[in-house]
């Protein structure tokens, strides 16, 4: 696999400095190279992580259809001898969003989605399918009672509400309609701040909805930093004029897919992804209700 980088590089790796904090098997590292140059790159074993290899070979499609001035780190190439997988890109020398948010970083990329819809609106054209929206999962929910019961004990609230978010889910089509390339897992830890830019990380779950679904995810996770996201979604421009009900019903479904991801986990579960994607699932909830 060292090799296959060194090609798509055309240079000779003398250091790798693996990068901490991800969700998903695999490799993330920092390269240098001999000749002064930095990469960034992601590979994983196909074999012993077939989802996540899955990932990466659609998330390099994804990133080498996107046009020139989104703000995304530029592919450099990609390796896959069918069984690794590596995707190459250009050094981003930024960090992750401060946590809990600090206003003044918020406010950055809340301008920054704005400017990313407007660029991938109307999506252009990949050369890979796209998934289905991460979004939704109160239906299967309800056909997964250990799951369901473990829904009770951590939010009771919405195991009490099932039917109106079920009702909320319903909707999830008409709520998902559009035409810009979202990338669809918007969360503090898939964005990095330079100076000056602010750049938008991993692309394997990007599907055609909405412009404003991206923004409407982001602000999910404003209210896990204990801030009111609703100011921030009445003054935001890709907000202004869409349907209070079909916000409502992306928020739901937002937290219906952590919550049943969540719930399902058994032992062998990542207790962080685990944990990650509860909190996240009840700010959606918590800001769901102010709405409601």
């Amino acid at each position: 696999m060292k090799a296959g980088i060194e090609d798509v590089l055309q240079g000779t790796v003398t250091a790798a400095t693996s990068q901490q904090g991800g969700f998903s098997d695999g490799l993330a590292v920092r390269l240098e190279l001999s000749d002064g140059r930095r990469a960034f790159a992601k590979a994983v074993d196909t074999v012993a992580a077939t989802a996540v290899g899955a990932f990466h070979r659609r998330e390099g499609a994804v990133a080498a259809g996107l046009p020139s001035g989104v703000p995304v780190p530029r592919l450099l190439g990609t390796y896959d001898d069918g069984g690794w997988v590596a995707l190459v890109f250009e050094d981003i020398d930024g960090t992750l969003p401060a946590q809990p948010w600090r206003p003044t970083e918020l406010e950055r990329v809340l301008d920054a989605l704005t400017d990313l819809a407007g660029r991938l609106t109307p999506a252009p054209s990949l050369a890979v399918p796209l998934p289905a929206p991460r979004l939704g999962g109160w239906e299967r929910l309800t056909n997964h009672p250990r799951a369901l019961a473990k829904l009770t004990e951590i939010a009771p609230r919405a195991a009490r509400e099932l039917e109106t978010h079920l009702s909320l889910e319903a909707r999830l089509g008409e709520a998902t309609a559009g035409d810009t390339l979202t990338h669809g897992d918007l969360y503090p830890f898939n964005v990095l701040l330079t100076d000056d830019r602010v750049v938008v990380v991993d692309w394997p779950h990007a599907w055609i909805g909405p412009a404003h679904a991206d923004v409407v995810m982001l602000l999910g996770s404003v209210a896990l930093s204990g801030i009111d996201p609703e100011p921030y979604a009445a003054r935001h421009p890709l907000l202004a004029g869409v349907d209070p009900e079909a916000v409502d019903v992306l928020i739901s479904a937002q937290a219906g897919f952590l919550l049943a991801a969540a719930c399902s986990m058994d032992s062998t579960g990542d207790p962080r992804l685990e944990g990650m994607m509860t909190g996240l699932g009840l700010a959606s909830l918590r800001w769901l209700s102010a709405r409601r």
